[in-house]
């Protein structure tokens, strides 16, 4: 039996492809800017308009990453039960945790000894994923319950603090710490509330599961 391929949401895919030009574009000037390690790059007093833009812009890839995350993770639950999908959100998880820790840090330090290791968008889109894959098996309306209360409700949270607690700052706040004698940690990116832009993007992937093909969809959008 000839298996049927399914048109691809050429939206989608667009929008994943702008992201990570915007995100390559601010990789570059982390690179070549040396400067902008000495002072904000958003700093109107300090800046100029190109870096500020530059950096400005990059405001939105991380929630762009996590929402389509999630999103792409409802569509690849098409194909899949649930306990399939949750398994390859976990092993796709646990890759990405890998990949930031030993593969980017050094691509960004150039350090064999890895005396620095910084947890950014990466690790915690891995960690999310690996949340997603137990948060998939609750009813789509009590996910969406669960995202909206972290997204909008995870401010309230920035007068709590754990001095010292490694497990508090990667779930809310930046911090760094001393691991083994002259390593580092940091926590760029906590993962509250990151799983419920995540989770959230999941919960919209529901709106493409239609019994409308794609050609009549994009015909109904075109009027």
């Amino acid at each position: 039996m000839t298996e049927i391929h399914k048109p691809r949401i050429e939206t989608i895919d667009l929008l994943k492809g702008l992201v990570m030009v915007i995100m390559a574009l601010d990789h570059v000037r982390d690179y070549f800017h040396y400067s902008a390690f000495f002072f904000d790059p958003t700093d109107p007093l300090q800046t100029t308009f190109p870096i500020y833009f530059t950096r400005f812009i990059t405001n939105f890839c991380a929630p762009a990453f996590s929402f389509l995350a999630g999103l792409s993770a409802f569509m690849v639950g098409k194909r899949k039960s649930k306990k399939e999908l949750s398994v390859f959100l976990l092993k796709r998880g646990i890759w990405l945790v890998f990949a930031e820790i030993v593969i980017l840090n050094f691509g960004w330090f150039f350090d064999i000894h890895y005396k620095w290791i910084v947890l950014q968008v990466i690790w915690v889109l891995g960690i999310c994923m690996i949340l997603l894959a137990a948060l998939i098996h609750l009813p789509l309306k009590y996910l969406l319950i669960f995202s909206c209360v972290l997204i909008f409700g995870h401010n309230l949270l920035n007068s709590v603090h754990f001095d010292g607690s490694m497990l508090w700052s990667s779930l809310h706040e930046y911090h760094f710490f001393p691991t083994i004698v002259n390593h580092r940690i940091a926590f760029s990116y906590a993962i509250i509330p990151w799983v419920a832009v995540m989770s959230l993007g999941y919960y919209f992937g529901s709106f493409y599961d239609s019994a409308i093909e794609p050609k009549e969809r994009k015909k109904y959008s075109i009027q």
